[in-house]
């Protein structure tokens, strides 16, 4: 391996500055802005393009489909993510590219992909396990370690500890397939700052992991002779006003229309003329009549317009930020007898919308931290 590019979550300028460290992995950090919208997917498909999200077309976590009508979240096929990637004329060359823990990374024009991807049974929960390129290494690896265990890597049992186990793949799998450059993601930051507020002893002490994680990946690049990089994705801040519900304005106002089943209220998105897509602190609103929704949604005072949502708006997308504090939730109900049965369960699939409430069980939690903005985010190289 001659290279390793580490993408890790929430590794923000406040952070660094906050605990006062002067090197990451042995890397001294430098800073230089994020994507916007500040979120996973958008920030991983620029890293492998090179283009703003209105080019590569990820500009959330989630993607609404016209064909289907309706907005799906954490589809993983790379097909999504457009343009050339960075890699594409290295790789002509000979080179040889690994991705490990990518979103939208199956079907990726690399030579070795680790995903988590587990089977849902139809009786209700699910099978770990982890996709894999080339597919018989994933046996392998659970020869030696074990399923993944992906309930650490999302959910009320979520872990900072995770990033170990996502290295320990990212180690087994470079001893199975001899990759010149690796991308590899950290989630180690995502819980703890959300869950528990930025600065909290949680997110404090997730800190503290991701930086014996690094100091271990810099201890590989040694043995290995390769160079390494690290960057973060976004930062997350302070959530002082709680949430905001784009789409129960845009129920009253008659834009997004429900069906009842079974007494509860499942979204009709055939007959709405509005939805708002929620992430994090920003909202995508869809449907013919989204500028009227966009305005409507503006004028609460709740939502805001930045020179970067205008930016998408030009490009066609109608994207607004929660205000500050706040962060966007998908609800469209405010009777709990009316919510979905996905509502209170981890559902990252079915819910058409992020759900950070699921880092709680049953739902029942108040979120602490949020992200979105853009904002300034660790680089550094070897």
């Amino acid at each position: 391996m001659k290279r390793l590019n580490v993408i890790a979550a929430g590794l923000g300028r406040g952070v660094v500055e906050r605990h006062g460290v002067k090197k990451l992995g042995g890397l001294e950090p430098g800073f230089r802005p994020s994507v916007f919208p500040a979120v996973t997917c958008v920030a991983q498909a620029t890293a492998r393009t090179g283009l703003p999200p209105a080019e590569h077309g990820m500009i959330a976590n989630g993607r609404w489909f016209d064909d289907l009508c309706k907005p799906m979240f954490w589809e993983q096929s790379a097909a999504l993510v457009k343009g050339r990637r960075v890699w594409e004329e290295r790789r002509a060359k000979g080179v040889r590219e690994g991705m490990f823990f990518f979103q939208q990374s199956l079907g990726e024009s690399v030579d070795a992909i680790v995903s988590p991807a587990p089977i849902h049974r139809h009786g209700g929960g699910m099978i770990m396990s982890c996709y894999t390129k080339p597919t018989d290494a994933a046996r392998e690896i659970e020869r030696r370690l074990g399923r993944f265990p992906l309930w650490r890597y999302w959910g009320p049992l979520a872990s900072p500890k995770v990033g170990r186990v996502c290295i320990d793949w990212f180690e087994a799998m470079a001893d199975i397939v001899d990759v010149d450059e690796a991308w590899l993601y950290l989630p180690t930051m995502d819980y703890a700052a959300q869950k528990h507020g930025p600065g909290s002893p949680q997110d404090d002490a997730a800190f503290k992991e991701l930086c014996g994680q690094l100091e271990r990946l810099a201890r590989f690049c040694d043995r290995r002779g390769c160079a390494f990089s690290l960057s973060g994705d976004y930062e997350i801040t302070p959530v002082s006003g709680g949430p905001v519900r784009p789409n129960v304005l845009l129920r009253e106002k008659g834009l997004f229309r429900t069906r009842s089943v079974a007494g509860m209220a499942y979204p009709d998105f055939h007959q709405s003329k509005a939805f708002a897509m929620c992430d994090h602190e920003i909202c995508v609103i869809y449907g013919e009549e989204r500028e009227r929704a966009a305005r409507e949604l503006v004028a609460t005072g709740l939502y805001e317009r930045s020179a970067e949502t205008q930016a998408l708006a030009a490009a066609g997308h109608e994207v607004l930020l929660a205000k500050r504090g706040c962060w966007c939730e998908y609800k469209w109900w405010t009777d709990r007898r009316d919510a979905p049965d996905y509502a209170s369960h981890v559902d990252i699939h079915n819910k058409p919308g992020f759900d950070p409430t699921e880092l709680f069980f049953f739902g029942r939690g108040t979120v602490k931290g949020t992200h979105g903005r853009k904002c300034e985010v660790v680089y550094a190289e070897a």
